[in-house]
């Protein structure tokens, strides 16, 4: 079923003038409530088409055909509104070069010296995170520990504390540097968390607002905000980069541990380009940050609506650690190994279901770079975008399982990160909504009721 939404100026004007209800009207009321399987409207006064697909055999041939992409050199969509932030990282290119960082992004995130200094950095944030949680417990006093203003695809506000744990740990992780946003001691690393989080936020509306370019132009508004965010973040980066440059050399007979983090071991490599260093350690801020913190704001959301589940994974978290009920925070995090995560079968289950239904990329979009037809004859034409809902898919009770063996290159980092962190917090506390009665908001922005 094909349902023409949108009119003249099409979605991107619907979606401005009904921001406060995006997610409900493009994805629940149209797929889910009227059992539609793709949404077929104009958009913009250009003419191009967007198709919103939910079908599972369309996907397959949207995922395994070559002539959908997000590669500058076909479909300019997502490079044009994306590249200002993470330039040509992961996120915005295709083919061969989307190919060589996936390989590089995979192989670094998947060695055993990695995963052991990804976890050592995980536990020591999540232990710095429960003693935040614990002075606040003392004085009785509630707190934010939610993302605020969780945009779609990229944008959030740095104002929870998961999103800072999960930032404070991306930056020792990629970088090897301490930012101690959770606690607000860097100045810098406070002001380039900042200005990341808002330049996210900046470009996220350029999905929406098809002036955004005029005002690019014109350097006003939220571009020139977005501006000034990105000459913040550049100066960041590049100055710990080149720095960087200047001292991987001295390491070369050294012990592999001393280049841990993955950017000393990027450059170990022989590359020395700035940019190429700068586009793939934001791109790997976005895709590593926002979306653990995210997933982790509804997880906890989740577990205070259903209490005996949150029981649950604090029993099995005591029975993994082998811990008794009054040992430290300190002890259970140091007990958190790879054997008694792999224990945490009702934890990972949980984190999952939590996925299922909060998606942390809920919808993506690439671009038609070649005429195609589907195989039920639907015609999508050169620069028309096709968009899949992760967040209605979850929804659908005929649909079931996964799209096969493809899966996210951090996956396996980001359930590490997530088990750590719920592992130490919900084995040390019980967490309750500030109002029970009070239920979130489904919005372009989410605000998870804590």
């Amino acid at each position: 079923m094909y349902e023409q939404v949108g009119g003249f100026l099409g979605p991107s004007f619907n979606a401005q003038v009904n921001v406060e209800r995006m997610y409900e009207t493009a994805m629940v009321d149209i797929f889910v409530q009227n059992s539609s399987t793709s949404m077929h409207s104009a958009c913009g006064v250009l003419g191009s088409a967007r198709l919103a697909v939910v079908n599972f055999n369309r996907l397959l041939g949207l995922f395994r055909s070559d002539v959908y992409t997000t590669d500058p050199a076909n479909g300019l969509y997502h490079h044009s509104i994306l590249s200002d932030v993470i330039g040509d990282g992961i996120l915005t290119v295709d083919g061969e070069r989307w190919q060589h960082q996936r390989k590089v992004a995979s192989y670094e995130l998947s060695t055993k010296v990695m995963r052991d200094f990804s976890s050592a950095v995980f536990k020591t944030n999540a232990v710095k995170l429960a003693h935040i949680i614990s002075e606040a417990a003392t004085c009785d006093q509630a707190i934010e520990i939610q993302v605020k203003n969780i945009l779609i695809l990229l944008g959030a506000s740095g104002n929870g504390l998961f999103m800072k744990a999960s930032l404070d740990s991306v930056i020792k992780i990629f970088l090897g540097i301490e930012l101690e946003t959770m606690r607000g001691t860097n100045e810098e690393g406070t002001r380039f968390s900042n200005a990341f989080d808002e330049a996210n936020a900046n470009t996220l509306y350029r999905y929406v607002d098809f002036s955004w370019e005029i005002i690019l132009f014109l350097n006003i508004g939220s571009e020139g905000v977005l501006k000034n965010n990105i000459e913040v973040m550049d100066q960041f980066g590049y100055k710990l980069i080149k720095s960087k440059i200047k001292t991987v050399h001295n390491l070369e007979d050294e012990l592999p541990l001393k280049r841990r983090d993955i950017l000393s071991r990027l450059l170990a490599s022989g590359q020395t380009d700035p940019k190429y260093f700068r586009d793939i350690i934001f791109s790997l801020f976005v895709a590593g940050k926002d979306t653990a913190a995210s997933t982790l704001t509804w997880f906890i959301y989740m577990v205070c609506k259903h209490p005996d589940i949150q029981e649950k994974i604090a029993q099995e978290v005591r029975e993994a650690t082998n811990l008794k009920d009054n040992s430290s925070i300190d002890e259970l995090a140091d007990n958190l190994t790879e054997e008694t995560l792999s224990k945490m079968q009702y934890l990972v289950a949980a984190l999952t279901e939590t996925s299922r239904l909060y998606p942390a990329v809920p919808l993506n979009a690439k671009v038609c770079s070649s005429d195609d037809t589907w195989p039920d004859g639907f015609s999508v034409k050169k620069g028309d975008i096709v968009g899949y809902h992760a967040y209605s898919m979850g929804r659908m009770k005929y649909i079931w399982g996964d799209a096969g063996p493809r899966i996210c290159v951090g996956k396996d980092f980001a359930y590490r990160e997530m088990m750590i962190f719920c592992a130490v917090l919900l084995g040390s506390y019980t967490f309750k909504l500030r109002d029970e009665n009070k239920e979130a908001e489904l919005q372009d922005q989410v605000h998870p009721p804590y």
